[in-house]
């Protein structure tokens, strides 16, 4: 059995940025969602990550958007900001900003586009660290960074920088995952970074995952990790495989195309993608709503 509960918990939604129809920022309907998926079991929200479409949010917008969601669920649940950039100097500056407005973790993605090497990577985030008091979340997601940060150097941070606690690992490197998992601080957390793969890292000794399809059906991918963290490999792996469909089928384009449109179908619309994303085409759209209906997610 997975012992004690992590502190950011098990399931936590890398939550959608949710626009107008002219594709500005819908803070209120980012509060509704927000106030959604922590009833329906999220244990921690990561907002404006990859799948809050981080990339095409700026800045002055991130800040009105982090604020929003501190307002609607601090408190209740830890507020996790994605604040990760490829330049460290700016995201020193930025999570300064950040830290003012209540939110309590960062996310900080491995720098993309730059390449740096394994020492760049340790001391971009060192660098970080040591700006803070609040705790950091890593993210290694090599097929958007083009690079994967190495278990040395996640390993190596996790022991140097108290306030780097976790990692969430995207890397599809299962024998990396484990290493992780076996040599770092006790206290150090990995989290899935893809909700697929889930499963199997909870079963190496991973806390849970920070998740898309918990932004569409968050009860479900909780029952999931609340099985695994009970030893309950029977009812997880059933749980697991009734929604790997929709797990699957949600990245059949870049995301976070389809969970935008499967929380329309759902009934619960956050608007259109901004460019240089696009909106689903009707084919997709069709296999999607397949999908949903194969895992019970439509009537």
């Amino acid at each position: 059995m997975i012992s004690s509960r992590p502190r950011f918990g098990r399931m936590i939604p890398a939550m959608v940025t949710p626009f107008t129809p002219t594709l500005e920022l819908d803070l209120p309907r980012a509060a509704e969602l927000a106030c959604r998926l922590v009833d329906g079991g999220a244990d921690a929200l990561v907002v404006n990550g990859t799948t809050g479409e981080s990339p095409t949010v700026f800045y002055p917008q991130k800040m009105r958007l982090f604020e929003t969601v501190v307002g609607a669920v601090g408190g209740q649940v830890p507020v996790i900001a994605n604040v990760g950039d490829n330049c460290t100097a700016d995201t020193v500056s930025f999570a300064a900003d950040v830290e003012k407005l209540g939110v309590d973790a960062f996310m900080c993605v491995v720098p993309y586009y730059n390449k740096p090497p394994q020492e760049g990577l340790y001391l971009h985030f060192k660098t970080i660290a040591d700006s803070t008091d609040l705790p950091i979340i890593l993210y290694n997601i090599p097929g958007r960074c083009s690079i994967n940060m190495s278990a040395d150097t996640t390993l190596r941070l996790a022991y140097d920088c108290a306030n780097i606690v976790a990692v969430k690992e995207a890397s599809g490197d299962m024998e990396q995952v484990e290493r992780i998992i076996s040599e770092a601080p006790d206290d150090f957390l990995v989290y899935s970074g893809d909700d697929s793969a889930t499963l199997a890292m909870m079963r190496m000794g991973a806390a849970g995952v920070i998740s898309t399809i918990g932004n569409v059906l968050p009860a479900r991918m909780r029952e999931i990790t609340d099985a695994c963290a009970r030893g309950d490999w029977e009812q997880a792996e059933m749980l697991n495989d009734a929604l790997l469909p929709l797990m699957e089928g949600l990245f059949e384009t870049s995301n976070p195309i389809l969970v935008k449109k499967a929380l329309e179908l759902s009934g619960f619309p956050v608007g259109g993608v901004r460019l240089p994303l696009v909106e689903a085409t009707p084919c997709q759209t069709q296999r999607l709503q397949e999908t949903m209906r194969q895992v019970g997610a439509l009537a």
